[in-house]
């Protein structure tokens, strides 16, 4: 016996499920289930599991076994780059930078209105339950954008590049008072270790740069500690060092992120 949430699961081994040649699955005590299939499974299932999201989406996930495939070699000198992660930009890397794509900011104000509504329908009513299950399809919404975002990103990083210098931001730190809600929709912690984890796959460098890492006040020309501090800080773009060197704030964390990164390889101390 399960307690009935906003997500159920239902787990099957090799005995409980078969694939069917016809594109159904098998579900034992179920019979035959149509299924909208992503991808071809790599290998035979060992087990499924059956998940209901809050949305009242229904889901199929197999275990499988597969085998990591490295990716051609890159000319690391041409392609290592570091990322410096904020708000104004989701993601500066070497050359190009990533926007931030704001899903929950596009979605606020619907969300608010659904949200009003089902605050005002009556508990146990059916009323009450679409408004719920309309909130949960918002919800659904934004964060199946934010993971096929972060999943387009991260393969697109790895292909182009041969060693990922990332800035360790602490994101619990970072998500309080008013920038909160912001970086929440960024879901920078998702997206660095998902990046972490496609660099070990398929045999790319990666190397985390300590949060204490001064990478916007340093100079990447002269290496004095000159860049914008406290409050004010964040809110400067473009400073110049007394050397006489312009900086735009991001260009210039992520030249000095992915010198960090080049002598934590040097000294050996990257993790792998």
């Amino acid at each position: 016996m399960k307690k009935k949430s906003g997500r159920q699961s239902l787990r099957f081994t090799r005995n409980g499920f078969k694939s069917r040649d016809n594109g159904c699955l098998f579900i034992a005590k179920l019979g035959d289930v149509a299924v909208r299939w992503s991808r071809p499974l790599p290998s035979e299932p060992s087990s499924v599991t059956i998940i209901k999201d809050p949305s009242g989406r229904y889901f199929a996930s197999f275990v499988v076994e597969t085998e990591d495939k490295p990716m051609p070699e890159l000319d690391l000198d041409d392609t290592e780059t570091g990322i410096d992660l904020g708000l104004s930009s989701y993601a500066v890397l070497r050359g190009r930078k990533i926007a931030s794509p704001k899903f929950f900011r596009r979605q606020e104000k619907k969300l608010r209105r659904a949200q009003r509504k089902l605050s005002r329908s009556q508990k146990g009513s059916n009323n009450r339950r679409k408004a719920k299950l309309a909130v949960s399809r918002i919800h659904a919404k934004i964060a199946d954008k934010r993971r096929d975002f972060i999943e387009q990103e991260t393969t697109r990083i790895t292909r182009e590049s041969q060693a990922v210098y990332l800035e360790d931001l602490n994101v619990k730190g970072m998500g309080s008072g008013k920038r909160a809600k912001s970086v929440h929709d960024q879901s920078l912690g998702m997206f660095a270790r998902t990046l972490e984890a496609k660099c070990a796959r398929y045999g790319r460098d990666f190397a985390k740069v300590d949060r204490f890492f001064p990478s916007t006040q340093t100079c990447s020309v002269c290496g004095s500690i000159e860049g914008p501090k406290g409050l004010e800080g964040p809110r400067i773009r473009q400073w110049t060092c007394s050397c006489g060197a312009s900086h735009d704030r991001d260009e210039n964390a992520e030249r000095n992120i992915r010198a960090e990164g080049r002598r934590i390889f040097a000294a050996g101390q990257a993790e792998k």
